[in-house]
């Protein structure tokens, strides 16, 4: 366990890549998002979807934490095991502070009428109708299924290269729009989105961190294989 906690303490060596790139891009996005409420003139509630950009850089955060982190991890004598253990993690406790920060935003978006302007980043109501601790579970789930989507792949390109990597995109692409096409056809949109409502975000979340299961499972199974 301590050899794992040690891969954590080299994780956050870099403390760009965790905490400062994320929170330098959220904050942006949050001022910009206020000045496009500011400039819009209705005073009903606005909404948008700049708080999903620090949850982007969560993509790249998981690959650099596998393609930069893992050779210099090899120097050291930390076995496969306790880096994946210990970068897994890492990004839990990373998606914790994330979903804090969010959580956060939303109460200064409600003492201040979303800013002054009626704008909100954070506050949104479908996110947020199971009150605060559904919205942290939300916003954490995105975080770490970010994460896990990036380690993922840098861990397929480690093990595999590039060509096998792009064969996995395009077949899971292909998968996605398959089953597109056969709702499609089968006119089950209606049921589909109903069937989204009525599980909620938190039920979205839940379903998530089974999907984020799952590629942890497959990204160890690669990590077996990778080589610095």
């Amino acid at each position: 366990m301590s050899r794992t906690l040690n891969v954590i303490r080299l994780q956050f060596i870099n403390k760009q890549t965790f905490i400062w790139v994320p929170l330098i891009v959220l904050g942006g996005a949050v001022l910009i998002s206020v000045l496009i409420y500011a400039m819009i003139p209705i005073d009903t509630p606005k909404y948008g979807g700049g708080g999903q950009a620090p949850l982007w850089v969560f993509f790249a955060v998981g690959m650099s934490a596998m393609t930069l982190t893992f050779p210099f991890s090899q120097a050291m004598s930390i076995t496969r095991r306790e880096f994946f253990l210990g970068t897994m993690l890492t990004a839990i406790l990373a998606s914790g502070l994330m979903g804090l920060i969010f959580l956060i935003g939303g109460g200064i978006e409600l003492l201040t009428n979303g800013y002054g302007v009626n704008g909100y980043v954070f506050h949104l109501p479908w996110v947020w109708e199971a009150g605060p601790l559904g919205a942290l579970i939300v916003y954490f789930t995105l975080a770490l299924f970010f994460f896990v989507v990036g380690f993922t792949g840098a861990t397929i390109y480690k093990s595999w290269g590039p060509m096998v990597l792009t064969i996995a995109s395009v077949a899971l692409a292909l998968v996605l729009v398959g089953i597109a096409f056969l709702v499609t056809r089968l006119e089950l949109w209606e049921r589909v989105w109903i069937g989204i409502l009525d599980l909620g975000a938190v039920g979205l979340a839940l379903w998530g961190l089974v999907a984020i299961v799952v590629l942890s499972a497959v990204s160890f199974l690669a990590f077996r294989r990778a080589t610095p």
